[in-house]
């Protein structure tokens, strides 16, 4: 029991050693030049969009999928059935077998000519005659031979296959209806999600590539500053359309945004002056934020946008004031 008590008695110590060395921590509120950013509103939209076509003409018979689906690279998404191929697909083998006949008379001709031949009793002509026709013969049946594979492959064709990995969007069609060849079956996007910016002209000369743009919590709502991350502009398109340039900015974690959806993101503007002060260092107590300053007295203090190396102080502190931690 005493060795207990004096864990209990050591650790207590440690633990209040650490929260007087934290106690003691002082930082002093500085004047620095910081980016200027704006809120904007940005869509979560994918790298590639990709459509699945129908490859032939026919009737959707099977659908496979539906919206939200997410497929793999040749994944069945859709079988597009033309009974018209059934029906050549008969003709042709009727053709092929008539010619396999044919072939095996002009076979049985050739080989009673080359006997003949041999005998003295037939003519070389009669010979050459016969090698000719079963040549021929052997001929029009690799031609129907080739027909008949075209006509598989095109009924193999009749599936709609997923042009790569990724989620379906839209599927604009249903079973019973009728496509032709290059109609769009599915919509779908690949795994990889961008944010796209589009911005006033006005902005387009202070964004380029590699900035660091700061995107805030997941929907419209105002952000908290430990919800907001960093992304990276990875692309400024060299075009403005209707006054406005876009680009496309790179963060992690989009996998289960919806394809269209917006959120809120802070760009860099320019350059301003700025009070900025440690985020540790400010507390709150009943939704007001607080920082004591050296002296113990307490202060309300306004908080802004999180910036480098802190948060931005709009009220409340003065240059050179010096806090010390919560």
């Amino acid at each position: 029991m005493s060795r207990r008590i004096a864990l209990l008695v050591v650790t207590l110590a440690l633990g209040s050693a650490t929260a007087a060395g934290a106690q003691g921590k002082t930082a002093t509120v500085h004047l620095t030049t910081v980016d200027d950013r704006k809120a904007v509103i940005a869509t979560v939209e994918p790298v590639h969009q990709l459509l699945a076509r129908s490859r032939i003409a026919g009737t959707i018979s099977a659908v496979n999928v539906k919206e939200g689906d997410k497929v793999k690279a040749g994944d069945k998404i859709a079988i597009v059935g033309d009974e018209k191929l059934m029906l050549q697909m008969r003709a042709t083998q009727s053709r092929i077998e008539a010619q396999q006949a044919e072939r095996a008379q002009a076979k049985i001709d050739f080989d009673r000519a080359s006997t003949l031949r041999r005998t003295g009793a037939g003519s070389q002509a009669k010979l050459d005659e016969a090698r000719t026709r079963l040549q021929i013969a052997e001929r029009n049946l690799q031609a129907l031979q080739s027909d008949r594979q075209v006509i598989e492959q095109q009924s193999i064709e009749g599936a709609v296959l997923a042009p790569g990995a990724g989620r379906i969007l839209t599927v604009p069609v249903a079973e019973g209806s009728v496509v032709m060849g290059g109609d769009t079956v599915a919509t779908m996007a690949t795994d990889d999600y961008i944010l796209r910016l589009e911005l006033p002209e006005r902005h387009a000369r202070f964004l380029k590539t590699g900035d660091e743009i700061l995107v805030g919590a997941r929907g419209m709502g105002e952000a908290e500053s430990s919800a907001i991350r960093p992304g990276k502009v990875v692309l400024v398109y060299p075009h403005i359309d209707q006054g406005r340039v876009v680009a496309d900015v790179a963060v992690d974690g989009l996998g289960d945004y919806f394809v269209g959806e917006r959120t809120r993101v802070f760009i860099a503007t320019g350059k301003r002056e700025a009070l900025v002060l440690p985020e540790d260092f400010i507390y709150r107590r009943f939704g007001v934020s607080y920082a004591k300053l050296e002296s113990g007295v307490e202060v309300v203090v306004q908080v802004g946008q999180p910036v480098t190396g802190g948060i931005e102080i709009l009220s409340g502190l003065r240059d050179g004031d010096v806090v010390v931690m919560p």
